[in-house]
């Protein structure tokens, strides 16, 4: 087996890593020192840069001026993302414009991809319904009335929902009972936002809908669509996981290499080298399970189980690896880790936050357990 990058894919990388030297997780805002949301809209410096590189259109066709790569590549640009703190959607726009891409309409392709892909159009997902550990599907109900469909419900924790053009939202179809994706405008008619406030200090949106009427051919109802962009998110989520986690034990690494206790530098205490150890096999086990959910979403390959259970397993490990890593990096850092001139607190706050996104570990393990009732192995 080869499990080696392309040359496109390690391409994205190093294009990834030119644009994103430029950001200081030192000067990214910090929940602990704004009262309230740290800012009011992400950083369009930075995503003007990634847009000039190129990376906004990694995964579109290049009919739409894309690069035509796959989920594997924008995760590996994610991954360098999440080691600088990174304040863009690039996961959000790029996982609603390859839906759009693969289910869409024509019409909308056109109207939409290029836009997007260029930067003009910033897109979004609701992808966490009304507690993030149900269905995003089930928080909003969609109908079909006179050439339009009808939305009803509300939808929490939208991310970049106040600075986004649209918001692809999940629904129920009431008369099929399947899932629809609709794109709903910002500040369209019958659709409000709340502010919400993540542990980051970013703003999100909490996006009521009521009787919000969208144009048929801005509806999705492709079957499998809303399963399928849910398992980009998440699969998204754990590379920025993975990325964080790497940053932050090299941060540990390098602090504990220099502090010394009684005479020695602190890496060389064995209390300390275990736990370091134990922390970078978590971040292999999260990179493993990352490629592996990738790969079934890129290639659309038959396993055990469907491409949604090593999804599932891809996000248990993400969300208690990277609470692990950053728990044991405060702890290693001792008070210094609390020092808000010092950016590990950033990440802690940024971890908690990915940890949670699109359902906790505990989510993900009910959906695993269904899976193998469903599909029993053996």
């Amino acid at each position: 087996m080869d499990f080696t990058f392309t040359e496109e894919q390690q391409a994205a990388v190093e294009a990834a890593k030119a644009v994103l030297a430029g950001v200081a997780p030192d000067g990214v805002p910090s929940p602990a020192l704004t009262a309230g949301a740290v800012a009011d809209d992400f950083d369009r410096a930075l995503w003007t840069r990634l847009a000039d590189a190129d990376l906004l259109s990694l995964l579109l066709d290049a009919r739409h001026g894309g690069a035509g790569l796959d989920a594997v590549a924008l995760c590996l640009v994610l991954r360098e993302s999440a080691k600088v703190l990174a304040r863009v959607p690039l996961l959000e726009s790029t996982a609603a414009a390859v839906a759009v891409q693969t289910y869409g309409g024509e019409e909308l392709k056109a109207d939409l991809l290029g836009r997007a892909g260029r930067g003009e159009l910033v897109l979004t997902v609701a992808a966490n319904g009304r507690t993030g550990h149900d269905g995003a599907e089930l928080a909003v109900t969609a109908r079909q009335e006179y050439g339009t469909w009808v939305l009803d419900g509300l939808q929490t924790a939208v991310p970049w929902a106040q600075n986004a053009d649209f918001v692809l939202v999940p629904a129920l179809s009431t008369g099929t009972g399947r899932s629809v994706l609709a794109l709903v405008p910002r500040g369209h008619q019958g659709a409000t936002l709340a502010e919400q406030i993540s542990t980051t200090g970013e703003l999100l949106g909490e996006l009521r809908l009521d009787s919000v009427r969208i144009p048929a051919r801005d509806v999705i109802d492709a079957d499998g669509a809303w399963e399928w962009l849910r398992n980009l998110l998440a699969t998204g989520t754990c590379a920025l996981a993975l990325g964080l986690g790497e940053r932050v034990l090299a941060m540990t690494s390098e602090y504990t290499g220099k502090r010394e206790q009684f005479g020695f530098p602190v890496a060389t205490f064995q209390a300390v080298a275990v736990q370091a150890a134990d922390r970078y096999i978590d971040l292999r086990a999260m990179e493993a399970t990352l490629w592996q959910a990738a790969w079934r979403i890129s290639t659309g390959a038959g396993g055990a189980l469907p491409a949604s259970g090593d999804v599932a397993v891809a996000k248990v490990w993400a969300s208690e690896g990277v609470r692990r890593v950053v728990q044991t990096a405060q702890h290693l850092h001792g008070g210094f880790g609390a020092d808000t001139d010092y950016s590990l607190h950033r990440y802690h706050a940024w971890a908690k936050h990915l940890e949670l996104s699109l359902g906790p570990a505990a989510a993900h393990e009910e959906a695993l357990g269904d899976l193998l009732a469903a599909h029993p192995l053996g």
